[in-house]
Parts: structure tokens; sequence; C-alpha cells
């Protein structure tokens, strides 16, 4: 296993210096500058790996480095001709860089360094370009990843670079500083981040212009994510970006390309009318990894208990009728129930009941399989099969599990949640492409539930059949889509479109694109009129972006057994050589032919002082524990590990220990310890184990009232009038009892107080509880109370709120 980094050919690591990260951000595309200082501190020549996460949808369109005060600039080849270069220039003494895409998932990137001379600094910088994805908020989400998480990679899939990945252990020794630019046509209303920032500095007063920096001090122990917020969003746009002069005639560097952002907008009785039949099937994560914190800041769950709170969130909020099943999968598998079942109060409280008991104690991530069980499945009639898929995305097989979804996207729709930091952007939303689903990613709870009620309603939306595109353009033009077919669309959802204009227009300045589709048997139009004048302020990032699009359609065209393969290859790799961006058939090389120099022997590979399985404990319990020493809290002599000495754990946990991230490896410890109860040690060290726990349990934040309210709902809609929900209100039963109009009984009364409380207090997480509302008030239209208006009044005054019967929609 590698460590993630800059790593020797024995996997020690290369010092890192620096990070320095530039983002120019375009409307939703951003372009990313990443440069990173190392130095050989080695006293001879030394070759060595990094390896590291980048977004699964980036285009790499630039990869230098500069050695003292020569730079080399990267070009694209094929892969194998690369490599080949690579290696000859190294076994001659020259100075070379190879920079190649995993071929088992598209968000791992090496980069391999050769013959870095003895006191040597090298300066790399990459260069990618991505789409922002559009969140529940209407923000877009801008991630720079820092963890790249071990990924697991089942017995027999031959995984290459993923399977060589690792976490690495202790303090981050080098510094970041990143500095963003963000410039559109709509005004900016504010930039949120999970990090500290500066304050946003304004550059134009119509406020169209901003930057900001990272605060001094971050350590990159985590992934640096960025929300920013437009005035007027979601409109449909388009953007003409013109072609390079000097490529050759017909290529898609050489004409206009065109990105159409389209944002569907449904006919208002459809938005309305969300569906009460279904058949929703959860599947969630119970492998070791999610025994990790969800993030490493304050406050921070762990994955497993997150993804409880989303399934309780969940459950509450399907309609009365439909059908449902959880699955809980590691090493293996296992179902709530045999098939799934009817949504009704028994089966839902099984089913809670089940949810609190779940632990990450399941092993390993084989989630392949559990999926071939679902899809082997029948279906109900009228019910459609939604899949909700929770996973910290930490497999190896990521390509084969993609085909799998592909291939059952007619019968089931895919929607997936990235539990954590680290999860793999290309598992999570490649299961939702081609499930023609939707993804989330997950990183700090207070973001959780409005994304996975966001998906909620998407997969609540009834299903868009027989879209069509059209194109109108003047006389002379014609347009190529480089997009795959549109297979999905949600309300309100951002939709892209690549398409090549060829031709010269006889004089006309405005194209028009057309999407028709059926919705619930209603024939919907959508249109956006653009100007073909080429803007002059993306450089060549659009032309990039649709040549990475166009580049992984084929990829997936020669994975579902196109009879052309070579053909498709060699498209492939033309394309990725013409746009300069990556794919997993290329690669980018750079020789420095200057650098020659006599090589005696090979190249350094002596050891370098890394952390040993004692440093790797006391990373882990220092935080947790708060204590300064490792002896306060786990006494490593009752594992066997000598800190004086190479660390060896026992055979049987090595594996397991080796794999685990440090913020998991206390509850795996627990459980060896629990193994072992027969050892007096093991007894001594549970104890110490249990007591950090205890400490960090009395740190817990406040309950959140609103997660409360939820939990006490019963299927159907309405509330019980007891002591627990007076509780969530702030007050006693008796008071909640004393004030109850005449002419309702207590269910009624109860579920009208927690729709009030829900409106009067917490109108600001709406999204979070609209389904919950819904039924609720659903529940009270079918009790036939009559006229509630005494009712509400009474309940405003009880709960010091203001709020109409219009508003509470009953």
């Amino acid at each position: 296993m590698e460590i993630c980094g800059l790593v020797t050919q024995n996997k020690e690591s290369v010092p890192l210096k620096s990070i320095s990260v530039q983002v120019r951000v375009q409307d939703h595309v951003a372009t990313v500058s990443s440069t990173l200082q190392y130095v050989n501190e080695e006293e001879r020549p030394l070759e060595a790996l990094f390896v590291f996460p980048l977004p699964a949808d980036a285009a790499v369109c630039h990869f230098s480095a500069k050695i003292g005060e020569q730079e080399i600039v990267a070009e694209v080849q094929d892969k194998e001709s690369a490599r080949d270069q690579y290696d000859d220039a190294v076994s001659s003494g020259q100075q070379a860089f190879l920079l190649e895409e995993s071929a088992e998932s598209p968000d791992v990137f090496r980069l391999s360094v050769g013959c870095l001379s003895a006191g040597q600094n090298a300066a790399v910088t990459i260069i990618y370009i991505t789409e922002l994805a559009v969140q529940a908020d209407h923000s877009l989400r801008f991630c720079l990843p820092a963890v790249l998480n071990p990924r697991y990679t089942p017995a027999g899939s031959g995984a290459g670079i993923v399977s060589e990945i690792s976490s690495g252990c202790g303090a981050v020794p080098y510094t970041l500083t990143l500095s963003v630019h963000v410039s559109s046509p709509k005004p900016i209303s504010k930039l949120e981040s999970n990090c500290s920032l500066d304050p946003l500095v304004f550059l134009q007063s119509d406020h169209t212009q901003a930057t900001v920096n990272l605060s001094p001090g971050h350590m990159f122990d985590k992934d640096f994510e960025l929300f920013v917020f437009y005035q007027d969003t979601h409109q449909p746009s388009a953007i003409v970006e013109a072609g390079v002069t000097t490529a050759p005639p017909g290529s898609l560097m050489r004409d206009p390309v065109v990105m159409i952002s389209l944002y569907p907008e449904f006919p208002e009785d459809v938005k309305k009318s969300l569906a009460t039949r279904g058949e929703f099937v959860f599947v969630i994560d119970r492998s070791g990894s999610m025994g990790s914190m969800m993030h490493y800041g304050k406050g921070a769950k762990m994955r497993i208990e997150s993804a409880k709170d989303t399934l309780l969130l969940l459950l509450k909020s399907l309609p009365m009728g439909c059908y449902f099943n959880i699955y809980g999968f590691g090493s293996h598998f296992e179902s709530f129930f045999p098939q799934s079942v009817v949504y009704n109060q028994e089966t839902m409280d099984q089913a809670l009941k089940r949810v609190k008991e779940m632990k990450s104690d399941m092993g390993g991530t084989e989630i392949l399989t559990p999926l071939k069980h679902i899809y082997s499945q029948r279906c109900h009639p009228d019910h459609p099969r939604q899949l909700f898929v929770f996973t910290d995305g930490e497999v190896g097989n990521t390509k084969e599990v993609l085909d799998l979804v592909k291939s059952h996207a007619h019968s089931h729709r895919c929607f997936s949640f990235g539990i954590g930091e680290g999860a793999s952007a290309a598992l999570i939303t490649g299961m939702a492409r081609e499930g023609s689903g939707h993804a989330q990613f997950i990183t700090d709870t207070d973001r959780m539930q409005p994304k996975v009620m966001q998906s909620l309603r998407f997969a609540l939306q009834p299903a868009v059949v027989n879209i069509s595109v059209d194109w109108t353009l003047p006389d002379g033009l014609t347009v190529e889509t480089l997009s795959p077919p549109i297979n999905v669309l949600f309300q309100g959802q951002r939709t892209l479109i690549y398409a090549q204009l060829k031709g010269e227009s006889s004089g006309g300045s405005e194209g028009t694109v057309t999407v028709k589709y059926s919705l619930k048997d209603q024939p919907v139009t959508n249109q956006l009129h653009f100007c073909l004048k080429p803007t002059e302020e993306t450089g060549l990032s659009i032309h990039r972006l649709a040549a990475r699009t166009l580049i992984r359609s084929l990829e997936q065209e020669k994975r579902s057994g196109a009879a052309d393969v070579e053909g498709i290859r060699s498209r492939m790799v033309e394309l990725s050589v013409q746009a300069g961006v990556s794919s997993v058939h290329t690669a980018f090389i750079a020789v420095n032919k200057d650098s020659r120099q006599t090589v005696k022997g090979p190249l350094q590979q002596r050891r370098v002082q890394t952390c040993d399985y004692s440093d790797f404990i006391h990373a882990l319990a220092a935080p947790i524990c708060g204590r300064s020493t490792i002896n306060y809290c786990i006494d490593i002599d009752s594992l066997s590990l000598k800190a004086a000495q190479p660390v060896q754990p026992p055979a049987s946990k090595f594996r397991e220990y080796k794999q685990a991230k440090p913020k998991s490896l206390l509850g795996k410890l627990g459980q060896a310890l629990s193994r072992n109860h027969d050892s007096k040690s093991f007894r001594h060290s549970r104890m110490m184990v249990e007591g950090c726990r205890a400490s960090s349990a009395r740190k817990e934040p406040q309950k959140d009232l609103l997660l409360e309210l939820v939990s006490l709902q019963k299927a159907s809609g309405c509330w019980d009038l007891d002591a627990t929900l007076a509780d969530v209100f702030g007050k006693t039963e008796d008071e909640l009892t004393n004030q109850k109009p005449a002419q309702v009984d207590g269910s009624v009364w109860a579920t009208l107080l927690a729709l009030i409380w829900l409106y009067g207090c917490k109108i600001e997480q709406q999204v979070e509880w609209q389904f919950v509302a819904m039924k609720a008030a659903s529940w009270i239209g079918s009790q036939k109370v009559g006229d509630l208006s005494q009712c509400v009044c009474a309940g405003n005054v009880l709960l010091g709120c203001q709020v109409t019967k219009e508003t509470l929609g009953i």
C-alpha cells in the first residue's frame, strides 16, 4: 500500500513543504491551479510517486514541474508511449515526470517523479477544470479534496493504482495557502465554507466579482468546501466559446463549442402532486470505515451515526402505502425484511428499532453483491423502485459497480450519498448518473438534512420520459451534440449540454435550443434563446470540459461491449491529445533533457523515518481523550507493540489495524480488546478506551429538537399528545392538555401543535421537514373535524407563534 502523497518506491514520504492553490470560479465552472513544493532531503537522487485525489468529473489540462529556475511543461501522449519515454529518461539519468489517471477510478491520479537530485526542490503545478454542483440551498459547491481514503478492493478485482492507496498518520507537516476569485453575470450574494475564511472583498460595485482567501493556520486534514451563492440563481444560460485557429479543420478544438445550462420548470400542478407510490430501497454501508468521523473538526459524528440520522428523516417522510426495505452491507450483506414490505406503523417501528442498532461492524466494502441481489428482486407493479445508497465510497472496483447500475437503469433509479471526507466522487456521482438519479455529498451534519430531503423530493417527482433536444440555428451552421442523451430531468436541477458548432453562419446572431419531454402524460417544452457571439473570458475551459464529457461517453461505450474497441480507444486518445486533457488511455509526460547525470547504482530507496503504530495510536488518542501522552489512554504493551522496536501487531490484527483510519481505530481497538477479555492487560486497556469514550460522550452537543419532533411522528403523519412531545415545545404535558379545545381529540391537537411549531419556529429549515408536514396536514384533513380556526388560534397562543390556518395547508 502507498501513503497518499509523494513517496519513494519504498513507499516512504518525500517531504511536502507547501501547497498553493488558486481557484477561479466563473459562474458555475471552476479552474483550479495547485502548486506543490517538494524537496529531496536524501543524499542521492531518488524516484518518487505522488498519489492524490481530484474531482471525478475534472478535466486535467495542464501539468508542469519547475526545478530551480527551469520549468518543464508536460504534453499529453498515449499512456504506453509516455511510460516508455519516462522509463528511458529515468534510466539515462534525465529528470522526468509522468501524470496518469487511475484505470479503476477517475478521481485518483498518480504522478511519478524520476531522478530528483539530492537536496533539490521541485515545484509541481497541476491545473484542472470542473463544473460546480447545485446544492439543495441553491448554492454551488466547490470541493478541494484533501483526503484520499483507502479504497476497499474486493478479491480478484485486480485493482492497480487504487489498491496502492493508504492513509497517512500524524500531523500534516506542510502549509496550505488558498485564494478564490469569483465572477458571474449575476451578483454574488455570499460565500460560505467549512473552513475559516478571511473577509469577502468585492471588486465591483455591482458585486459580480469578489475574492476571498483561506485564513492562515489551516491544517489540510480535511476537504476544503466552498459554497457560492448568486442572486437570481438557476436561470437557463448558454456560453459560446471560440476554437483554436491552429487546430485541424473540423476538429473539436477548431470549431466553436456551446455549453447550455438548463433548469427545467415543471407545471405548477405537477410540482404539487408528489408521488404516493413507489418502492424505496435504502442501502447502507456498514463497513469498518463507516466508523470514522464525518470530518476532523469540532462536534463531528461518526459516519454510521450520520447515516442513521438520515434514515430517520427518510423513513418518517415516506408516503403511506409505499413499499420499502433497508440493506446493510460490508464483506457480506443483510436486509431488514426478506423482501420489500408495505410502509405502515408496524413496519416503520420495526425498521427504526433496527436502525438504532446498526453499527459499522460488517468488514470490507463489497457493494457489488448486494446491488446484484436487489436488482434480481421482482419489482412491484405501479411502484417504481428507487435506490438510496449511502457509502463513504471507498471501493476499488468502481467501474464494475457503475456498469451494473447502468444495465438496470430502465427499472431502477439510484440516488447516492457520499458520507464523510474523502468519499469517492467517481463512485457517488457515477452511480447517480448511470442510475438516472441524483448524487449528494454529506460532510457536515448541519448540511445533511436539506440534501437528503432534496433527493427524496426528486425521487417523489414523476419520472420524465420521451426527452428530446432540438436546435434551431442560422443557415450554414450545424450542431453535433457531444453530451450523452439526457435520460433524467429534475425540477430546478441543472442539466448541461455540450455541443460543437460547425460551418459558417449566413448572418444570424442567435440560436435556440428546445427540450421537450412528457411528465405525467403531459407534454412539456422548455426553450432557451442564446447569442452565437463567442465569449472572450473562458479561454478554452468549455472546449476542455466538452472533450472530457465526450471522452467519458466513449469510455462507457467501450466498456459496454462495443464492436470497434480499438477504434474507440484511438478516438479517445486523439481527443485527449488534441484538447490537452487527461484520459484513462493517455498520460502527461515531461522530460528535462538538459538534466542528464550519471546514475551510479539504483535510485535512492533508503527508508525515511515515518510513524510506527504506537505513533499512529497516539495521533488517534490524543484528540479524542485530550491527553498529552499515550500512557494515559492506551497501554501499548497490551497489544504487544514495543515503541522502541519496529511495530508488528498480532498477525490476526495487522491488516485490520493497517487499513484503519486514525479516527476509526479507537473503535477497532475497543473491539479487539473485547475479543481478548481474558487477558488482564487487555482488560486494563479496554477500561482506558471506554474511559476515553465516556470523556468524549460528556461533550455531546445538545439534542436537535427538530429531529426529536420528527422521531415522534407516526407513519400516518400524526403525533400523540404526551410528555415527550411537550418537552420538544418546552412545555409540560399538563400545559398542552389544559389548552386543548373541546372539539378535537388529543392526536389532532398534538399534530396541529407540531405543525404550528414547525412553521412558527423552524421555517428556515422547511426543506428538511416539508414531507413530514405534508403527511401531518393530510392526516388532519382525513379526520374531518370541521373548522380548525379556533384550534390554530389556541395553538399560536400556547406556543407563542403567529401562523395562519392557510399556511398550515389544512
